[in-house]
């Protein structure tokens, strides 16, 4: 459950770690749910627009948007949301924020999945892969830029 996942991050404890990039976390469950950022699973799919996302609960927090519903507010500018996470991500374009690191080149940023991104070029990793041609990428919008150089030609078999 989304609670369970949450405090095993007060713990400090970080005894699982990912056996393709070595990042260590806290419970098996955010294990889980880091791997996906090296596979693109996205198992939980909205029934309206078709979006999907690797974690359940960005689902539920998506599915404000359909609802028109933006119940969370940026204290500063008044600017609303749909879900806290995207609230605070916007607060920190106010404040400068930057609290992810880079522990290669101490480059920091506002978001983890940018971060996450980000070492990729450290680690030469790219775990987004054409099915048409093999070729291979850091980030799953680069992947889907790439895919339109095929639109009108056949996959071969």
């Amino acid at each position: 459950s989304t609670l369970t996942f949450h405090k095993c991050i007060h713990t400090g404890e970080t005894p699982y770690s990912c056996n393709i990039c070595g990042n260590s976390l806290s419970c098996k469950s955010a294990l889980t749910y880091h791997k996906r950022i090296h596979t693109g699973e996205k198992p939980y799919h909205c029934d309206i627009c078709g979006k999907s996302f690797s974690v359940s609960s960005n689902l539920i927090s998506h599915r404000h948007i359909h609802a028109g519903e933006k119940l969370y507010h940026c204290g500063v500018c008044g600017k609303s949301f749909p879900s806290a996470i995207l609230v605070t991500r916007h607060k920190r374009f106010h404040t400068g924020e930057s609290p992810y690191h880079c522990d290669i080149c101490g480059k920091s940023f506002s978001q983890s999945g940018n971060l996450a991104t980000h070492k990729r070029f450290h680690t030469g990793e790219k775990p987004y892969h054409c099915d048409i041609c093999g070729r291979s990428f850091t980030q799953h919008g680069k992947l889907t830029s790439h895919k339109r150089v095929h639109k009108g030609t056949k996959q071969s078999h």
